[in-house]
């Protein structure tokens, strides 16, 4: 089939996905792969052409693909409010995620407006709407930069929470300058009924309380009582997203980005039914999505239109970079309870997307049909490509910037290589006490009491909960943390929990020990699905590394070097040696496992539990 809108509309999923492995194979940020293919794609085909040249209507394109898009970014910001904790907001992000999105917002639009009106020089009206909408981040870019960062629990949160609850608040904004500027002014001469814009938002923010109150108790209530199967509950959720964001549209200009936002933080909340397979669900389609979306804005992107703002666009960017958002977020946390260094990564981090696209082509393609003032007109054509050069500018910049500075902050590593351990028996403790006196971060969980007091008193941070707690998800400080090794003496504790930390550090970075009586092969088919990466080797389970301690072996970490190679270091302890991993000269650990032999070379370091020669068994 030759049909350009049936390749296109193939390429546009398999393109996206394919930038998505890339980006993680060579660890930059997808969105910038995401654009840059999308950009290489519209250079083939331009949907706006393809679609225009298939019917007789020029406009056809933007007619179909901004739905399209709406649509999506409501779905995306309904799967962002899933992962909204209203714990995190009793912490300490609360104060100040509520001054980003008041006192931040605020400086925002009037800095912006002065710059649009100074630099870009556009008409004030016109300034003072692209203020309104530029206050936006979006999950849409901020998503997959933070999944790139991996920063610390609490600036992660306060990154999340202000990307998911800034865009409904810039779209309102947008629409009720609108309304003012030049609806009501078209309708009513110069005469602004200033009351309005306050109606306005209560009746939005009821509107979105209302059915997202409504549609959450009743898809509550359908999981609860069973009223649906459980492989129909992430379609069943999804279609009620969908559907409370279009009534929510009909009845208030987009209100729908409110109701989403509120309809997933009321699900992510409630404690009656358990949802996470729906939010895992979402989780999937959040990234295909913004996948998409990054593809069909590159590919929409006629690159000859960003030299019609010429310096103009670039010096706004500039400066948007470096004057309104630092000074919007030192503005907005005067007297906050965030550090200098959280203040000074948050100046550093706002990235523009699908949602100020999409509000500016559609105002701007608005005010092109309904205006008359060819002042008004000629600063309308400027607002797509000055909005197209943002988004461009802030991606590639906040995209290969924000991680490095994380990391110079200390609010982040670019590789984690610190252990979670699920568990605290005598051994277990002695091998994550040499891992942190070698310099990694170690974090013991178990429902022990007097284990986890002995591993508090020997230095080791550690938590008397259940490793499949929401507590240690949602409020352990993780920070440094790459994988998880499941050792409890629960096999089927083991195998659940790596099941559950494989979202979070992926499957290749989550291990458990061998099940106990595993050749039976009853016991050795719990949790088959998720059943991790096998620890050392076969015949390690949780009996064989207690007596081995027990035996008195200990662990140890020894540099190997050109005069004392690992041949020499495996026949100084013979058999009393068990290799538990590796680490190389970048510090990344190698795990010893039982489907990979441990490889080892000069310069590395081995941690290994080993029995030296005469030493007395133990009690």
């Amino acid at each position: 089939m030759n049909d350009p809108i049936f390749l296109y509309l193939a390429l546009v999923p398999v393109l996206g996905i394919v930038a998505q492995v890339i980006a993680w194979w060579i660890r930059v940020p997808s969105i910038l792969l995401l654009l840059t293919f999308g950009v290489l794609l519209g250079l083939w085909l331009n949907p706006d052409v393809i679609l225009a040249e298939a019917s007789t209507s020029k406009s056809i394109g933007a007619r179909l693909i901004f739905p399209i898009v709406s649509l999506a970014v409501g779905v995306i910001l309904f799967e962002g409010g899933l992962t909204l904790r209203l714990q995190e907001l009793r912490e300490a992000v609360g104060p100040a995620i509520v001054r980003l999105c008041t006192i931040g917002v605020v400086i925002s639009w009037i800095l912006t407006t002065l710059l649009a009106w100074l630099v870009l020089g556009i008409h004030y009206k016109l300034a003072i709407l692209l203020g309104a909408v530029l206050v936006v981040t979006g999950p849409t870019v901020v998503a997959p930069l933070l999944r790139h960062i991996r920063p610390n629990r609490k600036i992660g949160s306060v990154v999340k929470w202000e990307g998911i609850v800034i865009d409904p608040i810039g779209a309102i904004l947008a629409v009720l300058v609108y309304e003012q500027l030049f609806h009501a002014a078209g309708h009513h001469g110069d005469v602004m009924h200033w009351h309005a814009p306050v109606l306005g938002v209560l009746k939005t923010v009821g509107i979105g309380l209302a059915i997202a109150a409504t549609t959450g108790f009743m898809l509550v209530q359908f999981v609860k009582r069973y009223w649906i199967p459980d492989y129909l509950h992430g379609v069943f959720f999804l279609a009620a997203a969908i559907g409370s964001f279009a009534v929510s549209n009909i009845l208030v200009h987009e209100s729908g980005l409110v109701t989403v936002t509120l309809l997933g933080i009321y699900l992510a909340n409630q404690r009656q039914a358990s949802l996470e397979h729906v939010i895992e669900f979402k989780e999937n389609i959040g990234v295909f999505l913004i996948s998409c979306l990054f593809i069909i804005l590159g590919s929409r992107l006629d690159l000859s239109i960003l030299g019609e703002v010429g310096w103009r666009g670039v010096a706004f960017v500039a400066l948007m970079i470096l004057i309104v958002r630092p000074l919007s977020v030192f503005g907005a946390m005067v007297g906050s309870k965030l550090t200098r260094n959280e203040t000074i990564f948050l100046s550093f981090l706002a990235p523009r997307g699908i949602v100020a696209a999409a509000v500016v082509s559609v105002f701007a393609l608005q005010i092109l049909s309904t205006s008359h003032d060819p002042v008004i007109l000629e600063g309308a054509a400027a607002l797509v490509p000055a909005t197209f050069m943002l988004i461009v500018g802030t991606v590639a910049v906040y995209g290969l910037g924000a991680a490095p500075l994380a990391r110079r902050l200390g609010l982040a590593e670019a590789n984690p290589q610190g252990i979670l351990f699920a568990g605290a028996d005598p051994w277990i403790r002695d091998v994550a006490k040499t891992l942190k006196e070698i310099g990694y971060a170690v974090v013991i969980v178990d429902t022990n009491y007097r284990n986890t007091s002995a591993a508090r008193m020997e230095g080791l941070a550690s938590h008397c909960k259940g490793i499949l707690s929401d507590h240690v998800r949602n409020h352990v400080n993780l920070t440094g943390i790459g994988k998880m090794f499941a050792l409890t003496r629960n096999d089927a504790i083991n195998a659940m929990a790596v099941r559950e930390f494989s979202h979070l550090f992926g499957s290749g970075n989550v291990y458990r020990l061998q099940p106990k009586d595993a050749e039976k092969g009853e016991r050795a088919q719990i949790g088959h699905v998720g059943k991790g990466r096998t620890l050392f080797n076969e015949k390690c389970d949780e009996v064989s590394m207690a007596r081995k301690y027990r035996e008195g072996f200990r662990a140890k970490a020894t540099r190997l070097t050109d005069e004392f190679t690992y041949e020499q270091f495996c026949s100084q302890y013979g058999n009393n040696v068990l290799v538990l991993m590796t680490i190389d000269s970048k510090s990344v650990i190698d795990v010893a496992t039982a489907d990979e032999e441990v490889k080892v070379s000069a310069g590395e370091t081995v941690v290994a539990l080993v029995k030296e020669s005469g030493k007395q068994v133990t009690s």
